[in-house]
């Protein structure tokens, strides 16, 4: 296992992150602590969860895996969904989060949360008042660096500048989508971490499991996330998402490769991208992410790869003009 530093952080996380989406729901717990054994026997150290995966239960059971090694870890988790009946147990105010960050303490096992991220944007929280309610944590000792995902870039960039001005503790990563369907991280997101130096962990490398070379434009599984979840099935519903995972799927096959271990690793091969967050029902789906550590996506290979697929629209109108 590689390791890369995360952003300014200083700290080294392994260049594949553990997420725990399925603890609690897919996977049961003999399951679950069955993957993060195989997570820890490769060298990953760093683990990823929500305070609304499985209404909980994915933090419990993580916080009884990292017991005997939280201090040699790096855990995130995020704030922002419906976590209660209340009226007011979601969104960003300064109420939530205290509150979000106190219940996740607990149903981790541990003092800190190291990576601590807004799940959404919030329209009716003033960024101001999300981002003091962050730095007070940081000055609590309850979270170490505030982070943020599934926000825009001109959203990010408004609040580091909020940060800086104010004297905030700021952002330190960002975790957008992305894979080989679903590129628009490359317009903006991407070029803004790397700008900004921000740490990138990245979710869906496998197009919630249409890069795994189970979908054609001839066919589909007869149960699988974009099948049995109405979310999944509009995010990658799109016919072109399908010929491009048909041809992705060819060209793996071809080269000897499973296509998820290829997908996996062309996300690894984006320079910005610290580390793509990979996911397992069992643990042979894991195995089959965890080969993609050992695979060397060249500059070349992963432009052969990516156009197989459709790119994304530029940031500007005015990217044929070479200045």
């Amino acid at each position: 296992m590689k390791y890369r530093v995360l952003g300014k952080t200083g700290i080294h996380v392994s260049s594949l992150c553990f997420g725990t989406m399925s603890f609690g729901d897919a996977a049961d717990e003999e399951t679950s602590k069955a993957m993060f054994k195989r997570c820890r026997e490769v060298g990953i150290n760093f683990f990823d969860c929500a305070d609304v995966y499985n209404e909980g239960r994915a933090e419990e059971i993580l916080g009884r895996c990292i017991k005997d090694c939280r201090e040699e870890l790096v855990i995130t988790s995020k704030v922002f969904g419906q976590t209660g009946k209340n009226i007011n147990d979601r969104g960003l105010s300064r109420r939530h989060i205290q509150l979000g960050v106190e219940e996740s303490l607990k149903r981790l096992g541990t003092d800190r949360i190291d990576i601590f991220f807004l799940h959404r944007f919030d329209n009716l929280t003033d960024i101001e008042e999300t981002l003091r309610a962050l730095d007070n944590l940081v000055h609590q000792g309850k979270i170490l660096y505030p982070a943020v995902s599934n926000w825009a870039a001109w959203q990010i960039e408004k609040a580091l500048g909020i940060s800086s001005r104010q004297g905030l503790s700021s952002f330190a990563c960002i975790q957008p989508m992305y894979n080989l369907v679903k590129r628009q991280a490359e317009s903006e997101m991407l070029p803004m971490a790397a700008e900004e130096n921000l740490g990138v962990i990245t979710y869906s490398p496998l197009g919630g499991g249409l890069l795994t070379g189970k979908y054609s434009t001839q066919g589909k599984p007869a149960t699988g996330r974009l099948i049995q979840n109405s979310i999944y099935e509009k995010r990658y519903g799109e016919g072109a998402y399908y010929q491009v995972a048909e041809n992705f799927t060819n060209y793996a096959k071809e080269r000897g490769y499973h296509p998820a271990t290829l997908a996996v690793a062309w996300v690894m091969g984006h320079p910005t991208i610290t580390a793509p967050i990979i996911g397992a029902r069992n643990l042979e789906q894991l195995e089959v992410s965890l080969a993609a550590a050992d695979l060397n996506m060249t500059k070349e290979w992963k432009e052969e790869i990516s156009s197989l697929s459709i790119p994304p629209v530029p940031a500007t109108d005015r990217s044929e003009e070479v200045i």
